[in-house]
């Protein structure tokens, strides 16, 4: 992992779309507030085998974000807990560090630009 502007930046595959990041119940509101466009917040787990899926293959969908910014579900409880996540992989998205929503999405292209397509039109809100 390599420090850019003060943010972890997750080395990317070379099928990487979309630039990736860690985050974790220590940094994720500081990095969130600071960054700019629209971040795909993705709560994932090692067990969790459409989480390993979507760790493998978002990066390298054409989706209209920024950035994915990933969530150790097993390791950031309190981030679990705040934004009530109840399955996994969990979806959100997260604007110039204003809260859009959660997505609900099948993990394909087309879903997911739906998805992020409706959320954009959400009022924006403080982060949970």
């Amino acid at each position: 992992m390599e420090a850019k502007h003060g943010i972890t930046v997750t080395p990317t595959r070379p099928n990487s779309l979309i630039e990736s990041l860690e985050l974790t119940d220590f940094d994720a509101d500081h990095q969130l507030l600071e960054l700019s466009g629209l971040s795909l917040l993705v709560f994932t787990s090692a067990g969790c085998a459409s989480c390993r899926w979507a760790r493998r293959h978002l990066p390298e969908l054409p989706l209209s974000v920024t950035r994915i910014t990933w969530v150790d579900a097993g390791e950031n409880g309190g981030l679990v807990q705040r934004y009530g996540v109840f399955h996994l992989p969990a979806l959100f998205l997260v604007r110039d560090g204003a809260f859009l929503g959660a997505l609900s999405s099948q993990l394909n292209t087309i879903d997911l630009e739906q998805a992020i397509a409706a959320a954009r039109c959400n009022e924006p809100e403080e982060l949970p």
